[in-house]
């Protein structure tokens, strides 16, 4: 049976933590289940703890009136889910649910917050570990815009080859 310390450790977010901190983290560590369509936590609750995806899916998810629940990002197996525990107001911005079986280590916020406090070393160690996916994740919603543009733009663009045919109307060309 695997350890909690040998699984988190293969986590990529633990990658090479040096094995003291690793430890700190174990002593704030669950392990965790989550079935499909089981929401793990939902906006503007308070964000108690994060999560490191071991198996499965997780959709981010936003409410847009009149759109409804819209997924902005899916996350997996070897990702980070949640950093809203780190800074006040401490509320989860989206809602999070698993769209497969899902396992996960949850890591409880206060416990850590604490342990951080103590040693600020590992409090810097864990900020690197979360800004860096703070830039993933912004480097993929830049994408996602970017696409979402280049589809508006085209749309844009068809939408303006009608009118113009619609302005011809002896043209019987399609």
């Amino acid at each position: 049976m695997e350890t909690l310390e040998h699984i988190i450790a293969e986590h990529p977010f633990a990658k090479a933590l040096d094995k003291r901190y690793l430890q700190l983290l174990v002593g704030c560590a669950a392990n965790v289940r989550f079935e499909p369509g089981q929401f793990i936590f939902r906006e503007g609750e308070e964000a108690k703890q994060f999560y490191l995806l071991r198996q499965g899916k997780v959709a981010l998810e936003l409410f847009a009136a009149p759109a409804g629940e819209i997924t902005i990002m899916t996350l997996g197996e070897g990702e980070v889910l949640g950093w809203s525990w780190l800074a006040p107001p401490y509320q989860w911005k989206f809602d999070a649910r698993a769209t497969e079986p899902t396992r996960a280590i949850a890591l409880d916020g206060q416990c850590l917050r604490a342990k951080c406090e103590a040693d600020h070393d590992l409090g810097y160690e864990l900020l690197k570990r979360f800004a860096l996916a703070v830039e993933q994740r912004l480097d993929s919603t830049r994408l996602q815009l970017l696409n979402a543009y280049d589809t508006v733009k085209e749309t844009s663009d068809l939408e303006k080859m009608l009118v113009a045919m619609k302005r011809k109307p002896n043209d019987t060309r399609l």
